[in-house]
């Protein structure tokens, strides 16, 4: 058959309005513990991610992530697909979001594209979805006080994840951002919030202050030198690194606990901080070795396990209520993919989306 007389493939396009309406009816939480116990088991692909920086006409830091991921689901069709992510530290300064790009699910028969979808919505709340279970799994049992050190798009998906829904117990948040418009903007969205009366929300004036008391520190920010120190931290907390580069060293190394989602990205990456831990030989992997051709440092501490190991029950987590654990999730395509996968069978029942032409 002549190429150019190919039969139209057909795909589902979702904006970002499309995604949100879909969502509704997505337990978009029980479907990142679903993909981590799943990648647990083995029953999963995650190849390497592709990192293209560069610097921007303005001086602006900006890169470009491609993350491939499939999951194998008993009794169903593997789920395959990618997201690419884009982010400009200068876009908040122009009014528009730091990151953005594309969820794109393809069809696992034939390799065509089955559906292309807005992807900055999913990515933010797979991430305060990744937290919210941490939470769950390895905070206090009754958390009370949580920090919240940074107020942009991933503050407010974790803002609606949390408050309420997670944990009920939240009396005090404590919001801290470089820009305190952020911070007080994020303050009138918690006040505007059903069921909110009764916590308390302040601004802080800086992130020590923040961290004060809480028992759940969770950093979404975008420092690449970190500044949470040991002493920050009281007895008993949780620290959800989502922006994995806010702990300082000594931070992680007097931790009682340190949990990623997938050692494998922790340990090739060679910009984060528990990646350049491992490449300096004060971060061993899970089965306690240095890497290769690197000597382990005095008083080198080892990563304790994985997330998905915790939800399946092969790591327990917390061991004391005065323990500091540190939940270091690098961020896993697989992760996009289930929940865009959700996403679209929603919005195929629901009819949304356009349907295009390739």
């Amino acid at each position: 058959m002549d190429f150019e007389q190919y039969p139209d493939s057909h795909f589902s396009y979702l904006t970002r309005a499309d995604v949100i309406e879909a969502a509704r009816d997505v337990d978009i939480v029980a479907t990142v513990a679903e993909a981590l116990r799943l990648h647990s088991a083995g029953r999963s692909e995650l190849p390497e991610e592709a990192y293209l920086g560069w610097t921007t006409p303005q001086g602006d830091s900006a890169r470009l992530l491609a993350m491939p991921g499939a999951l194998v689901q008993e009794g169903r069709p593997p789920v395959i697909g990618m997201k690419t992510i884009n982010a400009s530290i200068g876009n908040p300064g122009r009014g528009i979001p730091r990151s953005q790009g594309f969820t794109l699910l393809l069809d696992p028969e034939t390799a065509r594209p089955l559906a292309l979808m807005e992807a900055a919505y999913i990515s933010a709340m797979r991430t305060a979805a990744v937290t919210a279970l941490a939470v769950r799994h390895l905070a206090v049992a009754e958390p009370r006080g949580l920090a919240l050190l940074g107020c942009g798009a991933l503050a407010q998906a974790h803002i609606a994840l949390l408050l309420l829904r997670t944990v009920p117990t939240l009396r005090r948040i404590a919001l801290y951002d470089v820009a305190s418009d952020r911070a007080k903007s994020v303050a009138h969205h918690i006040a505007s919030l059903p069921g909110a009366a009764d916590i308390e929300t302040v601004v802080a004036d800086g992130p020590r202050e923040a961290v004060r008391g809480a028992e759940l520190v969770v950093p979404v920010t975008t420092v690449t030198q970190g500044y949470i120190e040991p002493d920050w931290l009281l007895p008993g907390a949780l620290v959800c690194h989502v922006s994995l580069d806010d702990l300082t060293e000594a931070a992680v190394l007097s931790a009682d606990a340190v949990i990623v989602d997938d050692w494998s990205l922790v340990r090739d990456d060679p910009r984060r901080l528990l990646g350049r831990m491992h490449r300096a030989g004060t971060l061993l992997g899970p089965e306690g070795t240095p890497r290769e051709g690197v000597t382990a440092r005095p008083g080198a501490r080892r990563v304790d396990g994985t997330l998905g190991d915790v939800l399946a029950g092969r790591h327990p987590g917390r061991r004391d209520q005065d323990e500091i654990v540190i939940s270091n999730p690098f961020g896993m395509s697989i992760l996009d993919v289930a929940v865009a996968d959700r996403i679209h069978a929603r919005a195929e029942a629901a009819g949304l989306g356009a349907r295009l032409t390739l």
